[in-house]
């Protein structure tokens, strides 16, 4: 966030605006080996559970490539996708789905270079659906394939080492698709000459998948904003970016003057830590949402919480204890400013 604010100074220098790109893209970058080693760690000690339902595969789809978008824009990167029809439904869990299509984008997306050609194609029969995602960049070497889903492996990389990552992305990739009763498979013709990556799944004995939530409208433009947050440093960067757009914005530091706060005044919006001290914030958003006599999101004022409680359980508590939205750190100051300055909100029906 405190590379967003610099970036945003109206006065700061051209080397200014360089440098914090340069920050935020190595805070992202940080960000992604973190969460694929700790995905490793609890994926191998059982820690991770599935959420599952019947889902449409292209709606997991197109959110992987509306993530990975703006990665393969900045490499000049083209993507060819080629979606299953609407139908074609699968049994899994969202979130963990999303990453393992993701994680293979972002992947064919690092080995590829500047200019180079992905290509997402999804097939389904009575049975199974294949999603395999090419490209016509570094490709693996023979020797390597029998290994490429094991944990901490890499080819061999020059020393400038431009391509990153440690070895754990794709070993997250299989072990998410097993529990999922899928397959993945790596082909490659050799070093040079791209490589494909293809995951299989039981297609579902469901046939459709009902919509999510409805859309309605809410005050746009200027905003009073809320922001309950423990940490001083991320409490006053975020208000400041937030008065940076042209917001109205009151900070608190605890759970307990954080719900003083809320019921003091009108607000459009409340962004909220989940761990604060004295009351934490699914107890705040709660009584936010009882106050005006409605348990559940969609009620008073829209509710962002801002938290380090990453897991799907984590998510589902607080969606139940009444946020509309949940987003996990470090979050991107885009997105958290899109949701604050977005027209609609999904509520529950």
């Amino acid at each position: 966030m405190a590379a967003s604010l610099l970036d945003r100074m109206p006065d700061a220098t051209p080397q200014l605006h360089k440098l914090s790109r340069v920050i935020g893209r190595q805070v992202d970058h940080m960000a992604k080996l973190l969460d694929d080693l700790l995905d490793a760690a609890r994926i191998s000690s059982g820690k991770i559970t599935l959420s599952t339902q019947p889902l449409l595969l292209a709606d997991v789809l197109q959110q992987a490539v509306e993530t990975m978008q703006p990665c393969i824009q900045e490499r000049r990167q083209s993507l060819q996708l080629e979606l299953p029809p609407e139908s074609v439904v699968v049994e899994g869990d969202q979130v963990r789905l999303t990453q393992v299509f993701t994680n293979l984008l972002a992947n064919a997306s690092k080995y590829t270079g500047d200019g180079g050609r992905l290509h997402l194609t999804a097939r389904a029969d009575a049975d199974q659906v294949s999603v395999a995602i090419a490209d016509n960049g570094n490709g693996i070497a023979p020797e390597i394939i029998p290994y490429i889903f094991d944990l901490f492996t890499q080819g061999p990389r020059s020393l400038a080492r431009s391509e990153g990552g440690l070895g754990v992305g794709l070993n997250v990739v299989r072990n998410l698709v097993g529990m999922h009763a899928g397959t993945v498979t790596a082909e490659s013709a050799g070093a040079g000459l791209g490589s494909c990556f293809t995951v299989r799944l039981p297609r579902s004995g469901q046939q459709t998948v009902g919509r999510g939530p409805s859309e309605v409208a809410v005050t746009g433009g200027r905003k009073r904003v809320l922001v309950v947050e423990d940490n001083p440093d991320t409490c006053a960067t975020l208000a400041a970016c937030l008065r940076e757009e042209g917001h109205e914005v009151v900070t608190a530091l605890d759970g307990r003057s954080g719900l003083a706060a809320a019921l003091e005044r009108p607000y459009d919006v409340i962004v909220c830590d989940i761990g604060l001290p004295g009351l934490d914030g699914l107890g705040l958003i709660r009584a936010v949402r009882a106050a005006v006599g409605v348990h559940g999101a969609g009620a008073g004022p829209l509710a962002i919480a801002m938290t380090g409680y990453g897991q799907p359980e984590d998510e589902a508590r607080g969606r139940e204890a009444g946020f509309d939205h949940y987003l996990v750190k470090p979050v991107a100051l885009e997105a958290l400013l899109a949701l604050i300055g977005s027209e609609a909100r999904a509520i529950r029906a």
